[in-house]
């Protein structure tokens, strides 16, 4: 299935942003693990989210969380220390992504868990139990999901645990995000240099309301950005968010839009002034790749993005699925060593009627929708990918302006 994308000449509209997957789903574990009787407020209705609620829920002892990834990551910690046999399972492409990092972790601690299918990915079978914890090193450059899910089952290990991380530690905001959360929870770990310690413990089940999704964010940012005289409320935004990409409204600075912050969220418009170029790190915020990559090449402005080494293990490959796509409109890019991507303004022919593959990527669908507002029209596969995250993307840009076409 194909959509048409047609943009509007300007446009000014009120948002209400999903809820925070990253915050629905850390908070889905802890609530369980709390055994809290009180129901999240605000949970997100992606499908991310909605697997581990499903999961969570059932009587069943094999798990399918199809495409999720999060959900894949917290469910193998979660399920190593509830007493029982699990099966975890998911989509072709999740039995492509590998979790032996984890797995190798949790198994050192004392859990027990076998590959079903090719070592080192799922799906998994797993002996859950009571685990003894302890110390673990892990380099600091994995998956910041893989050190979350170890730190939140971490108060019910019998030693506690002791984390060192080695060298460079990737998505620290993340990490930051799930000890932050494990805190309003009861349980308050100790960070120092590349240690974490958490002692043994129990969670408090508290009320929790769940903040708007700074990710989905960034695509009203990328519009606002492409179309000058645009205005967006975008509503339940923090300031003082737990999450790192709220990043993006400094980096949007450099690209010529103004973020202002009210009691209900955030107003923004379009300012003019714009960087020559932009040079970032993008380690703490890699989800944003996609956004900020195609905006700077719309826009012509020449980048070089480091930090992106989490982003060949994604939905997809999103380091080829970038070249791919925006070759199609002709911008040349290049990747160094799988971590950074960058643009001087190379050119080719672009495609006359190219349609932009979505590789099964939600952020892919979302970051390109605005290509249609630099050509007249964009054609988009798969567009329902974006129910991962964002479910009602499409309605919402429709009632923007937008207008889209079934083809």
């Amino acid at each position: 299935m194909c959509i048409q994308v047609f943009p509007p000449d300007r446009s000014c509209a009120e948002v209400n942003l999903p809820a925070s997957k990253s915050i629905s789903n850390r908070v889905l574990i802890l609530n369980a693990l709390s055994y809290s009787p009180y129901v999240i407020e605000n949970l997100s209705d992606c499908d991310d989210t909605c697997v581990m609620v499903r999961a969570l829920e059932s009587n069943d002892t094999c798990f399918d969380i199809h495409a999720a990834g999060t959900a894949m990551r917290f469910m193998t910690a979660f399920l190593s220390k509830i007493v029982g046999e699990w099966v975890l399972t998911g989509s072709e492409r999740m039995k492509q992504r590998p979790i032996k990092l984890l797995v190798d972790a949790l198994c050192s601690l004392g859990a027990k868990i076998e590959y079903l299918e090719k070592e080192g990915f799922p799906p998994l079978k797993i002996y859950g139990s009571v685990l003894e914890g302890g110390k673990l090193s892990l380099n600091g450059n994995v998956s910041s999901q893989y050190i979350s899910a170890l730190l939140m089952i971490a108060p019910y290990m019998r030693k506690g645990l002791e984390l060192h991380l080695i060298g460079n530690i990737v998505s620290k905001p993340y990490i930051h995000m799930t000890l932050q959360l494990m805190k309003a929870y009861g349980v308050e770990a100790q960070w120092q240099g590349n240690i974490i310690i958490v002692q043994p413990g129990e969670y408090r089940p508290i009320p929790f309301k769940i903040e708007s999704d700074w990710s989905a964010a960034s695509y009203w940012y990328e519009i606002a950005a492409l179309l000058p005289g645009s205005e967006f409320e975008l509503d339940g935004l923090r300031k003082n968010s737990v999450q790192g990409d709220s990043k993006i409204a400094e980096y949007f600075f450099s690209l010529g839009i103004s973020t202002q912050y009210t009691d209900s969220g955030v107003k923004i418009k379009y300012s003019g002034n714009m960087c020559r170029k932009m040079v970032c790190d993008l380690t703490d915020q890699p989800d944003l790749a996609q956004t900020l990559i195609v905006t700077c090449a719309l826009k012509e402005i020449p980048f070089r993005f480091s930090g992106l080494q989490s982003l060949k293990i994604k939905e997809t490959d999103r380091i080829e699925a970038l070249k791919n796509e925006l070759k199609k409109l002709g911008y040349l890019i290049t990747d160094i060593n799988d971590s950074i991507l960058e643009w001087s303004g190379e050119r080719c022919e672009a495609e006359s009627e190219p349609i932009i593959e979505t590789y099964d990527d939600h952020r892919m669908a979302m970051a390109f929708a605005p290509v249609s507002i630099t050509r007249g029209s964009i054609i988009i596969r798969n567009p329902k990918v974006v129910n991962k995250s964002y479910p009602s993307y499409w309605k919402d840009i429709e009632n923007a302006g937008f207008k889209i076409k079934d083809i």
